[in-house]
């Protein structure tokens, strides 16, 4: 009789294990399912803070894995124009942005699944339209010098028009991103309120004297002026830091005339079965959260208005709506019309 109530026991117990196993296995069934795949297209810079920092919390809490496609703006906008990609979420430069706008290569957003978008910028919520998506970042283009080099402190962007700046300044060329915005700048120096394309050319040309060499990627200008082959330049701030690091006495300005504004946006591309997840992706990317530790990781400046940095944070970045607010925009569809024959005319009048 012990034996069989011993017998009975087991068998209870057991049973009960069984229910158990059978209610974690089922659980483990609804909750356990392989991860969903965001494929984010990026320039790959500071890719480990991104990877540990950014994407990894959003992994964790969305149930995916972000799979990154590297490379600069034209190659990666010319990859998803082809159709040689699996792009859920395109990062880009404003002009680039727009390029795919034109070509009809981008969803339109969902505004209301962008809560985060309250708490940015104004200038930062809708640079290409509201059906478009938001710019995560502005950068600031202004000037750079060597304050050994130059005698009089660089103030205003016609001070590179200077003669004792001779064969001493680079300039962007006018197939990079910030070419046509020192192109706009030339036309301010010449007088114009509004842009005009023949006084800008016309100023142009009288600031080559000065110009050693044009540069389309800004390592060439962070090695031109480590070196000491330029003393001056237009450059975006946020690559102000490797020049100083090089030329302790460099100096970054915000031209009186204002600066531009170089914005990074963030779009999901047409044809995507993750536009929900690719939504919430971008509005993770507005949060305080992510924007604080961008910033004081010294990554990317940041829109959110409810990000506080101390003074030495800020350093370096584009930080504070009363400086956002002094930053010209260009219209980038305006600019992308007229590109090809500002490039034309630039290779027929500039360069020798």
């Amino acid at each position: 009789m012990k034996k069989w109530l011993t017998v009975l026991l087991l068998s209870f117990v057991s049973l009960i294990l069984a229910a158990c196993s059978g209610g974690d296995e089922k659980d483990t069934a609804e909750n356990g399912e392989a991860p969903k795949e965001l494929v984010v297209s990026t320039w790959g810079f500071a890719e480990d803070f991104f990877r540990e920092e950014v994407y990894k919390p959003f992994e964790e809490e969305h149930n995916v894995k972000i799979v990154t496609e590297i490379g600069n703006n034209a190659d990666r906008l010319n990859k998803v124009r082809m159709g040689n990609s699996e792009v859920d979420v395109i990062f880009l430069s404003d002009y680039y942005a727009q390029q795919g706008i034109n070509d009809e290569l981008f969803e339109k957003v969902d505004r209301s699944k962008l809560t985060n978008v309250d708490k940015i910028y104004d200038t930062a919520k809708a640079p290409l339209g509201e059906e478009y998506g938001p710019a995560y970042t502005i950068a600031q283009f202004g000037i750079a010098y060597n304050s050994d080099e130059v005698k009089q402190p660089i103030t205003s962007w016609k001070d590179l028009w200077n003669p004792e700046l001779k064969s001493k300044i680079t300039i962007p060329a006018i197939t990079s991103t910030s070419g046509p915005m020192f192109l706009d700048a030339a036309s301010k120096v010449s007088g114009s309120t509004e842009f005009n394309e023949d006084k800008a050319f016309a100023q142009m040309k009288e600031i080559m004297p000065n110009v050693v060499k044009e540069y389309s990627q800004t390592s060439e200008f962070v090695n031109m002026f480590s070196q000491g082959e330029i003393a001056a330049g237009p450059i975006m701030e946020m690559y102000f830091a490797s020049l100083q690091e090089a030329v302790p006495n460099a100096k970054f300005v915000s031209p009186e005339e204002g600066g531009y504004a170089v914005m990074n946006t963030v779009n999901v591309v047409k044809g995507t079965n993750q536009k929900d997840l690719a939504e919430e992706f971008i509005n993770y990317i507005l949060s305080k959260e992510v924007q604080e530790k961008s910033a004081k990781n010294k990554v990317d400046s940041p829109v959110n208005t409810e990000v506080e940095l101390t003074e030495e944070e800020a350093k370096g970045l584009t930080y504070g709506e009363d400086v956002v607010k002094t930053l010209h925009t260009l219209d980038m569809k305006m600019v992308n019309e007229n590109t090809k024959t500002w490039i034309d005319r630039w290779n027929r009048e500039l360069i020798k």
